[in-house]
């Protein structure tokens, strides 16, 4: 097997060179916050101006209302390997800002110009919502998905942080232009003296706020899915990843027009689109990204025991860390005995666990770039600083989480003859066949072993790889120590932090399969 240094060479020195000062960070976010600003300040003054002031401050009141609940939704999902906030604070910031601004000009413009040239009115407004509001719309909010899939790409693993980014720059679009439409809803009751459930404005409420606040998320989602894809596809398949975004985003574009156009389907076209594509739609993407969460705790399990054989972590940690049951434990055991600070450690802990088992497994794939070493020594520093805090915690959780071990009856309670375990078939092993090989009886116990080890005999004093994960399974954990104080660090070394090994390393291998 090969291995790798215990601690990652250093890089070779290299000439600081003063970037330019476009090239700086604080100049790119300092645009990017400008040019966010600057489009809310606008699409603000143009809202106000069709709606008036009162509309403005109905429809505000009234289109923030789903907001909450979809942040929340899509920040539940994300639960696994979430995200950092500033990511989805851009991508909030850009739907209601920049795609909504883009959106408003471009149709209001395209509308125009098609009322003037087919001196059709009716017909441009209609051919304006099914065939160029899609169209501008979904291009406008997947450039926040497409911008954060290029510069945020360590953020960017899967389907679920595609699933999450797209909804919440739809959320964003859609809280605008809620904004919009009951604004001038309510303008038009007050020109026409309607209130009440009978008003336009509480039709209009209905429809966007009740029955389809997920309308805007589900369609941008689609885009989201096809980076998401995209993120999962290894270097060789560029073609791919190239045509998988944009198939994500034409099919947001043809599910968005056959909504905008469903009320060209008869009275009750709306309903029919409405029960027969959103609603199944709805339920089968929640569905897939459900699952798809599921399959990374399958990750965090199946990844982690390397590192527990390494010695980095607990031998009770990958269980505990791929249960959302357990981590939510873990946080509040550790609230509870030690403060909010000791619970967010925990919760960097957790984040820091899942984002090393996604390393591993794109590694494995060859999915991994350059940078695998240097990454994964980077997360093994932040775990193994977060240690003492996080470790009674996850073990604790990792204890109450536990499937009780099944109760059988006293062989002196069963009926005269009965096999206690029940009778097993003719001429099998009473208690099973063992594996080829193995102790009839299971390992001996670990003292009788002259080097401390549970592999063989052969590997010399390698009680610290091999014994410790195997010794969890034969004997019960300790009890959880005391709980000490958050928030202290080891101490480091010239080479980094102080602490066990790397485990194979599996990109780097110079036999890799993946990589031939």
């Amino acid at each position: 097997m090969a291995t790798c240094p215990p601690y990652p060479t250093r890089p070779p020195a290299r000439t600081h060179t003063h970037p330019h000062w476009w090239q700086r960070t604080w100049v790119r976010h300092g645009a990017l916050i400008t040019l966010l600003s600057l489009s809310g300040l606008v699409i603000l003054a143009l809202v106000r101006e069709q709606t008036g002031t009162r509309g403005f401050l109905v429809g505000l009141g009234l289109a923030v209302l789903p907001v909450p609940l979809l942040i929340a939704a899509f920040r539940w999902l994300d639960r696994v390997a979430p995200g950092p906030w500033r990511n989805l604070l851009f991508c909030f910031a850009w739907g209601a800002c920049a795609a909504a601004l883009i959106a408003i000009v471009a149709n209001s413009f395209a509308t125009r110009w098609l009322a003037t040239a087919t001196a059709d009115p009716a017909g441009a407004d209609t051919l304006g919502a099914t065939v160029i509001a899609p169209v501008v719309e979904e291009s406008a909010k997947a450039a926040a998905v497409l911008l954060v899939f290029l510069f945020r790409r360590k953020d960017f693993t899967g389907i679920v942080d595609g699933v999450v980014i797209a909804g919440v720059t739809a959320t964003g679009f859609a809280f605008t232009e809620n904004i919009l439409y009951l604004g001038n809803a309510f303008g038009t009751d007050q020109l026409t003296g309607g209130s009440g459930i009978a008003s336009v404005t509480a039709a209009t409420f209905f429809v966007r706020i009740v029955m389809s606040p997920f309308a805007h998320p589900l369609f941008t989602v689609l885009t989201g899915i096809g980076f998401g894809i995209a993120a999962l596809s290894t270097g060789r398949h560029r073609l791919r990843r190239a045509l998988l975004p944009l198939a994500g985003l034409l099919l947001a574009m043809g599910v968005h027009a056959l909504w905008n156009g469903s009320a060209a389907f008869g009275e009750y076209g709306f309903f029919a689109v409405y029960g027969a594509v959103m609603v199944p739609s709805f339920g089968l993407l929640t569905w897939l990204v459900i699952r798809t969460r599921q399959r990374e705790l399958g990750t965090v399990r199946a990844e982690l025991p390397v590192y527990v054989v390494a010695g980095w972590l607990a031998p009770t940690e990958p269980y505990a860390l791929g249960s959302m049951r357990a981590r939510r434990i873990a946080r509040q055991h550790a609230r509870r005995h030690a403060g909010k600070e000791a619970a967010r450690a925990v919760a960097r802990y957790e984040a820091f666990a899942t984002s090393l088992a996604f390393l591993r497994r794109r590694g494995l794939r060859g999915r991994a770039g350059a940078d695998y070493a240097v990454r994964e020594r980077e997360l093994l520093d932040a775990l193994w600083h977060r240690r003492a805090v996080a470790r009674p915690a996850l073990d604790y959780a990792a204890r109450a989480t536990a499937r009780p071990a099944p109760v059988t009856a006293p062989p002196w309670a069963l009926p005269y003859g009965a096999h206690p375990y029940g009778a097993p078939p003719h001429g099998a092993h009473p208690y099973g066949a063992p594996p080829h090989g193995a102790h009839p009886y299971g390992a001996p116990p670990h003292a009788e072993y002259p080097y401390g080890t549970h592999a063989t005999h052969a590997t010399h004093g390698t009680h610290a790889t091999y014994g410790t994960y195997a010794s969890a399974h034969r004997h019960p954990a300790p009890a959880p120590t005391p709980y000490p104080a958050p928030a202290v660090h080891a101490p480091r070394g010239p080479h980094g932090p102080q602490g066990p090994p790397l485990p194979y390393n599996p990109y780097s291998a110079p036999t890799h399969p993946h990589r031939a």
